[in-house]
């Protein structure tokens, strides 16, 4: 797949005007830069709500539930608590290596861009933890062709919902609530 956010279009057309961030901003508040296929998506897409599952952040979302922000302050601390009683992902046991929250589902599992030192945002990749358990996927994917993959079902996770793609995909812009 060539270009994801294309792949997106073809799934779920834009849904209006693009949205305008401060990304400087964004970056400043989170301590790390931010992906240019992550800002493209929510440029065109915002926060938004995948097959009635899957529900992509966004910096100041108008739905705050859905404030990549606000997940970011809880976020690192929540995992370094879990680490106490859980043993990490290997993806995670290198010095330096963080990850940082892009999506939620209903039913609580977490995507994660895996940070690691010296790699790039463009070249982070994806990693996925079941809402109440220990298992850990990684994709060596952006967050944008996941998406796009999984909605499409090129792309499998043993973590995510059975019924996640809908056959006929759905989609909605997060509002205020």
């Amino acid at each position: 797949m060539a270009n994801a956010l294309a792949r997106l279009a073809e799934i779920a057309p834009a849904p209006g005007e693009p949205l305008r961030k401060d990304w400087g901003e964004v970056e400043r508040r989170l301590g790390v830069g931010l992906p240019a296929d992550y800002k493209e998506l929510i440029e065109v897409y915002g926060g938004s709500n995948w097959d009635d599952y899957l529900y992509v952040l966004e910096p100041s979302c108008p739905n705050k539930q859905y404030d990549l922000l606000a997940w970011a302050e809880h976020q690192a601390e929540d995992l370094e608590d879990l680490w106490g009683f859980e043993k990490k992902p290997a993806e995670l046991e290198v010095a330096g290596t963080q990850v940082v929250l892009w999506a939620t589902t209903d039913n609580g599992e977490c995507l994660y861009w895996l940070l690691r030192p010296g790699v790039e945002p463009d070249r982070w990749t994806v990693m996925v933890n079941e809402a109440r358990g220990d298992r850990w996927e990684h994709f060596p994917v952006s967050c944008t062709r996941f998406l796009a993959s999984a909605l499409d079902g090129e792309l499998q996770s043993g973590i995510l919902s059975s019924s996640f793609p809908l056959a006929a995909h759905e989609f909605r812009r997060l509002r205020a609530v």
